[in-house]
Parts: C-alpha cells; structure tokens; sequence
C-alpha cells in the first residue's frame, strides 16, 4: 500500500481548461487523461490525500466518477466540494489534515502559522509558485502533471522520516475499507 496526494483535477470543470491553460481540447479529453494517469500509479488499495476542487458536476456523476478510481480516498473539501458526501465513496475531511509534521490543506497556510518545522502540502493555487519553497508544496495537477505525487516523494524532498505517516496510514486504510464495503452494499 502506498499514499499518494493530488489537488485541483476539477474533473468536468470546462472552463478551467482555459483558466489555467491546461493543454486539452475538451474536457472529456482531460478527464480521460487524469483518470488513466490515476490509475497508472494508483491501485486499489492505495490510500489518496485529495487536497480539494475534485469535480464540479451533480451527484450522480460524481458518484460514477468514483467508481472509476483506483484508491481510498481522503478529501479534503476545496473551494467546489460542497456537493461531495461520504455517501458518494470518500472520506470528508473539513479543515487540515496533520500527519507527522506535514499539514494537507486545500488552501496554502499562511507563512507565519506553519510550525517550525512542519511543510504545509496544498493546492487552490493551480500553476502558482509558492511563497517559500522550504515550507510549502503545491501539488494542483498543473504542477504535477496532472497525475498524483507518491508521500515518499515530498519525504525525498523535505527530507523528512514518514515513517509515522505509514504506521497511521495503515490504521486509516483498515477503518475506511470497512466504510467503503459500506458503501458499497448500500450501492
């Protein structure tokens, strides 16, 4: 089991393909894209730290969207996220994840209320650089290729022992395969 984070996929978002400049003809161009490349690196049992702005479209093709994805995921409700539920295959979270001494938020976190030594992973800004490369990380998919980013990638690069992140992530991946088989009999 590995975990992975991503941010800002804006699946069926049309408009964003020209906002942020995406190099895709239309969305289900891009949607294929995205989807494929989750799935490349992705399996089933991996866990994923969805930052936020996962989708803007109605429930049920949220729902099928799901389906469709390798992965449990966490997700961090974003900018666009009000429609998601648990009911539609992910675990809510609402605010900040702390794992270790990394800080997953859809919002970047203010430069002066990071802790020492702690980085804040994040997206919302799309292409945009960060304010201080040491304490911060920008993982919208116009930075990362439009694919996820393996935790053990942003270890490599803050030099970081996750350790305890795996250890935690074990339990969690225990807890919400119970809920996903929940989820899945009420389907």
């Amino acid at each position: 089991m590995k975990i992975w984070t991503i941010s800002d996929n804006h699946f069926f978002h049309k408009n964003i393909i020209k906002y942020c400049n995406r190099p895709f003809n239309s969305v289900e161009e891009m949607n294929e894209f995205m989807i494929r490349k989750w799935n490349e690196k992705i399996s089933k049992k991996d866990i994923v730290i969805h930052l936020g702005d996962f989708a803007l479209v109605n429930i049920d093709k949220i729902k099928e969207l799901r389906k469709k994805l390798n992965g449990i995921i966490f997700l961090i409700q974003g900018s666009h996220d009000r429609r998601i539920k648990e009911y539609c295959g992910f675990i809510i979270i609402r605010g900040t994840l702390q794992i270790g001494n990394l800080l997953f938020s859809h919002r970047p976190i203010p430069l002066e209320e990071i802790p020492k030594g702690f980085v804040n992973i994040h997206g919302h800004i799309h292409e945009k650089e960060v304010l201080d490369k040491k304490k911060q990380m920008n993982v919208s998919v116009e930075k990362t290729e439009y694919e996820p980013i393996e935790i053990c990638e942003i270890e490599k690069k803050f030099d970081i022992d996750l350790r305890q992140v795996r250890r935690i992530s074990k339990l969690k991946a225990r807890v919400s395969l119970i809920k996903r088989k929940d989820l899945d009999e009420n389907d």
